[in-house]
């Protein structure tokens, strides 16, 4: 059976290799071929001349210091696993789309949280935060003040339990294949900022904390049936989801939330985590609906 590649877009920075290093150890436990990428970021109109003789070209650099970083990565992929299966691509274009384009077909997109390497138009900041809204595959976003594995718990934020079956499986997956436990968060406020005017608000603070626990609970008891191997916490918070999940993040190996298409532009809770939190964070795409 084929499994799809985990790829991971590198810029040439050191923050890009520890996302090399976090893309192996998932390819490793997947059992699946890694996809290094990286874009050179070339002005409009520029390309590489098909002269090879007289100065270099500043395409001619940008392409070189891409292909350089590539092999570098590939480099670093087999030191940390001689036996898996590393490829390099270099792109060219919008290095945004370019880098979300590249989780076509994939299993999972890796990108740093930000980048400082030779591709000055590559800051990987902006790069992975519109990846991380916009990919088709889930995307995971590595800090650069990660470390390397999961340690012990994976937290996967629940908002809506009618539409969260892709996010719940990548998290409880993750958390099998890493035998870590695995932390259900539904975070709610009283007065929702997102509700329309004419919403009715619903019950205070204590009345939706009881049913929200209960829905959540009735909600994981299928899981734990299928993932007997994880275990499995609940907490239902009343606040901001992405001040709670951030904060949570910190004893954390890995935070999981569920995205929407289309996504215009970050949501306020996928926003507030990427910039706050404390480990990896990944953002699982909901199937498309025709």
């Amino acid at each position: 059976m084929t499994v799809d590649p985990i790829v991971v877009a590198i810029d040439g920075s050191a923050e890009a290799l520890r996302a090399v290093g976090w893309a192996v150890g998932e390819a490793v436990l997947h059992d699946a071929p890694l996809r290094i990428v990286s874009v050179a970021a070339l002005p409009p109109r520029m390309a590489p001349r098909k002269d090879a003789h007289g100065p270099s070209t500043v395409a001619e650099v940008v392409t070189a210091d891409r292909d350089r970083a590539l092999a570098a990565a590939a480099e670093r992929a087999k030191a940390i696993a001689p036996d898996l299966p590393v490829s390099t691509d270099g792109l060219s274009g919008s290095v945004a789309l370019a880098v979300t384009d590249s989780g076509a077909g994939a299993s999972m997109l890796v990108v740093g949280s930000r980048g400082a390497g030779a591709f000055a138009a590559m800051v990987l900041g902006s790069v992975s935060r519109y990846a991380a809204t916009r990919a088709a595959c889930p995307v995971v976003v590595v800090r650069d003040d990660s470390a390397a594995s999961h340690q012990g718990q994976v937290v996967v934020g629940v908002r809506d339990a009618e539409d969260c079956d892709a996010t719940l499986t990548f998290a409880f997956e993750e958390a099998a294949l890493h035998n870590a436990s695995l932390l259900a968060v539904h975070a709610w406020q009283a007065h929702d900022p997102d509700l329309l005017p004419n919403e009715d608000p619903g019950p205070g603070p204590h009345d939706g904390q009881a049913g929200a626990a209960g829905q959540l609970e009735s909600l994981l008891a299928g899981w734990r049936e299928k993932y007997p191997g994880v275990a499995v916490s609940q907490e239902v918070v009343h606040g901001h989801p992405g001040r709670a999940l951030a904060g949570l993040s910190a004893r954390a190996g890995l935070v999981v939330l569920g995205r929407h298409h289309p996504q215009p532009g970050p949501g306020r809770v996928i926003h507030a985590v990427l910039n706050h939190a404390h480990c990896p964070v990944a953002t699982v795409p909901a199937p498309r609906t025709e």
